[in-house]
């Protein structure tokens, strides 16, 4: 424990800092009540009260040109050797419940007939720690309506997977949402006449 409680940044002044610490060791963080930092900061304690809860997300994000991903997944995230991860030492694989409702998402302005096929999506989780992937394809879309008014918007169609995240790293997966999507290539026109 002395050994972690020191590193080579100073001391280990805070909860956060000991989780830090035995991060970068590689060591699990399983026992916080023997710690005082995190006994004085009620570590435990507040993990306990928020084992139940839940998150509701909603919000814009502009993204480049480019594939990406944007995902929703439990604990703190970091950078480890150049790849984004997340703590779930904290957590606990048998305790991770990744049921989620995704009420709408689009990928720019609405039209006319504009059918967005995540909308709507309840997912209830079959068991703890599941990872859902969200492949999406994404078309640059012009929308011309009997005006002549012009909406830039994109379409998207979508692949569900899923499976049992078992691990924290590698091929096993993290529990959580994820939207991966490619570069963009397409584009589709469309043209609404009046009769």
């Amino acid at each position: 424990l002395a050994i972690a409680k020191k590193t080579l940044y100073g001391c280990c002044n805070t909860c956060d800092d000991v989780r830090e610490a035995y991060r970068r060791r590689g060591w699990a963080f399983k026992t916080p009540d023997t710690i005082e930092q995190c006994k004085r900061e009620g570590f435990s304690q507040k993990m306990q009260e928020q084992k139940n809860e839940g998150c509701q997300v909603y919000g814009f994000l502009e993204v480049n040109k480019v594939a990406g991903n944007f995902h929703f997944a439990p604990g703190k995230s970091f950078q480890q050797s150049h790849v984004h991860v997340h703590d779930l030492q904290s957590f606990g694989l048998d305790n991770i419940n990744m049921t989620h409702y995704i009420k709408h998402l689009s990928f720019g302005k609405d039209y006319p007939g504009i059918i967005n096929p995540l909308d709507g999506t309840n997912v209830a989780a079959p068991q703890a720690s599941m990872m859902y992937q969200y492949f999406v394809k994404i078309v640059p879309t012009i929308y011309v309506n009997g005006d002549g008014e012009v909406v830039k918007t994109n379409q998207f169609s979508v692949t569900r997977h899923e499976k049992v995240a078992n691990g924290l790293i590698g091929d096993q997966g993290l529990p959580g949402v994820f939207h991966p999507f490619p570069n963009r290539s397409l584009c589709y026109y469309r043209r609404c006449f009046h009769r």
